[in-house]
């Protein structure tokens, strides 16, 4: 008998939970159904509302670009001055993240392309260069401002006072040794020959030569582009064992503003047109070239006691140490 209460209680109580169930169930149904209705009288009354565009100013943007941490760059600071870029250009850098440096330092110092791989991946991941409305590449960015780039990036990634880049140096009068730090503000930058530059046009960008021999020559200093594509050349040469011409290597990266137009058919078709070219010709650009090497001067130069100090260009622990800790005992406790 009492199995039988107690079966009969379980499904009394079994009972009652369903239905229990049954009437939450039907008080959510009808409670979300409300809630629709009203959410769709409210749009249909109000809309979907708009997009408040107070918070994609100007200002706005400028104040994300500092919480992602990219910098505008001086423009000043570089030795082309940015007079070849397009008017309005704006670069922007970040410090370099773990996985960046990473990669740079498995760098090969024995191998130049590999060597100017790991430079550039730096400048790609960690630069952004703009142009008005225009989102432009890395690779328009000239040769000789890369090193502005990379010592700008390398000081956001190592803010800190022991990870300066020293080198050493002496004051002109006195002799005296110092340390002079490898940084942009120390940087002597290279001007280009007057005879050249007189011939620049700020609305081409670029220098207009008029020439006698030659006839109008446009010339401009390589960009990042320009010169990877002259290595991918280079290399697929070597690879098939074939010759080039180096003195039509060494004067292409002038004639030719933007890497977009180049392949290694292109440039096969350069250097045939160039094996026709006269003596003069060949000559008078070539000399044009020689002139037009903008960049940094060999040496740093800062003032010390009233004295100008100066130190050659080097980079201590080769390459590398650019984004390498230099200062591996300021680590250690």
């Amino acid at each position: 008998m009492s199995e039988e209460l107690n079966k009969m209680n379980q499904e009394r109580e079994a009972a009652a939970a369903a239905a229990l169930d049954a009437k939450e169930a039907k008080k959510v149904s009808v409670t979300t159904d409300d809630s629709a209705e009203a959410m769709t009288a409210a749009v249909d009354s109000a809309g979907l509302g708009r997009v408040n565009m107070d918070n994609f100013t100007p200002e706005k943007a400028r104040s994300s670009d500092q919480i992602l941490g990219w910098h505008v760059l001086d423009l000043e600071t570089l030795p082309s001055k940015a007079k070849f870029y397009p008017e309005g250009t704006v670069i922007k850098i970040r410090s370099a993240k773990a996985a960046e440096i990473r990669h740079f330092s498995t760098m090969d110092e024995n191998n130049y392309i590999d060597m100017e791989d790991k430079l550039n991946s730096i400048v790609e991941s960690c630069a952004q260069f703009d142009s008005g409305a225009t989102r432009m590449s890395y690779k328009d960015i000239l040769e000789e401002d890369r090193i502005i780039l990379l010592l700008s990036i390398r000081d956001l990634s190592f803010p800190e006072p022991e990870n300066k880049l020293m080198l050493k140096g002496k004051t002109d009068k006195t002799k005296k040794t110092v340390e002079i730090e490898l940084h942009v503000k120390n940087l002597i930058p290279s001007i280009i020959d007057e005879q050249i530059e007189k011939y620049y046009s700020a609305k081409d960008r670029t220098y207009v030569i008029k020439t006698k021999s030659a006839g109008t020559v446009l010339m401009h200093p390589p960009t990042i582009g320009v010169m990877q594509e002259i290595t991918a050349y280079l290399k697929d040469k070597q690879e098939k064992d074939q010759d080039f011409d180096k003195a039509f290597i060494q004067v292409l990266p002038y004639m030719q503003p933007d890497w977009r137009s180049l392949s290694l058919k292109k440039v096969f078709q350069l250097e045939m047109e160039y094996k026709g070219w006269d003596e003069k010709k060949f000559m008078v650009i070539y000399r044009l070239a020689e002139r037009m090497k903008i960049g940094v001067q060999p040496e740093l130069e800062t003032t010390y006691e009233g004295e100008t100090a100066k130190a050659p260009l080097d980079f201590p622990g080769g390459i590398k140490s650019l984004f390498i800790i230099s200062d591996l005992a300021g680590e250690l406790l």
